[in-house]
């Protein structure tokens, strides 16, 4: 099995999502999204600016640090550590307190043993599709596809590229060229609202899988062959990364007299995407 390199995802408990992030060897934990589970508020933020008004020390416990929105995006959020977090949830009365506190402690655990062995981050994100009900041959496309995601934006790394902005810019050149839309538009098809959580590619088929992996596995490539320079460069290999997808996109259409491109999603299924 190939090894994958986890330093951000979202975690379910109780059916939501958590989202947190690898940071200073440790995990820090979306402190909105705890707030959501905690209280059941239906407005979360609001809650978690009034719980920081009446109680000023939860301030200096929080660090920004980028998670994915709603909107596919980044932005600064304020995140706890594991520890920090067992001093959050002191501040929110809730019968799921102790729970929670228990499935943090586990949480902790795993990533534990997952630098001892990789392989078990990738069990791990396999049973998390499992339960979301995701059908197995599915779940192996989309593990393979994490992993040349994470080889593509190493290479982008490698060449200089650091904004998270620059990251989202060329992740749409190559959607572009091989769907004929930006992740946002892909989206938008998908009906995903903007304020799902929702990651696009958990909502693709097979071959929207399997084409966005080949775009992204071939504008690795190229980047590797021609070690572009400056951002105009990393568009254009992007963006010939994407065309090869595309065009056999296209040419797959032709054979099989449909559309690769899906409207369906796994929100509005609630099963299998394929």
């Amino acid at each position: 099995m190939h090894k994958l390199k986890i330093v951000s995802q979202p975690i379910i408990f109780q059916q939501k999502e958590i989202r947190r992030i690898w940071f200073k060897d440790e995990w820090w934990f979306s402190v909105v999204d705890i707030v959501e589970v905690l209280s059941d508020s239906p407005s979360p933020r609001q809650y978690w600016g009034m719980l920081k008004l009446r109680e000023n020390q939860l301030l200096t416990i929080c660090l920004q640090l980028k998670l994915i929105s709603n909107d596919g995006k980044k932005y600064n959020t304020d995140c706890v550590s594991m520890q920090n977090a067992l001093r959050l949830i002191q501040s929110i009365p809730s019968k799921k307190a102790e729970p929670f506190k228990m499935w943090l402690a586990q949480v902790g655990k795993e990533r534990l043993d997952e630098i001892e062995n990789p392989e078990l981050a990738q069990e791990r994100i396999k049973k998390l599709y499992e339960q979301k009900g995701y059908p197995q041959d599915w779940i192996d496309k989309r593990l393979r596809g994490i992993a040349i995601r994470q080889n593509l934006t190493d290479e982008w790394k490698e060449r200089g590229v650091q904004r998270q902005i620059d990251f989202a810019i060329l992740t749409a050149e190559i959607s572009k060229a091989t769907f004929g839309m930006t992740s946002s538009e892909y989206r938008d098809f998908k009906n995903i609202s903007k304020k799902s959580k929702a990651n696009l590619r958990d909502n693709m088929t097979d071959l929207e899988l399997i084409f966005t992996m080949l775009g992204e596995k071939v504008t690795t490539e190229i980047s590797k062959n021609e070690k572009p320079a400056d951002m105009p460069s990393y568009k254009k290999v992007a963006k010939r990364g994407g065309n090869v997808a595309g065009n056999a996109r296209i040419e797959t259409e032709k054979e099989i007299k449909r559309s690769v491109i899906s409207d369906k999603n796994y929100l509005n299924t609630k099963k299998s995407i394929i």
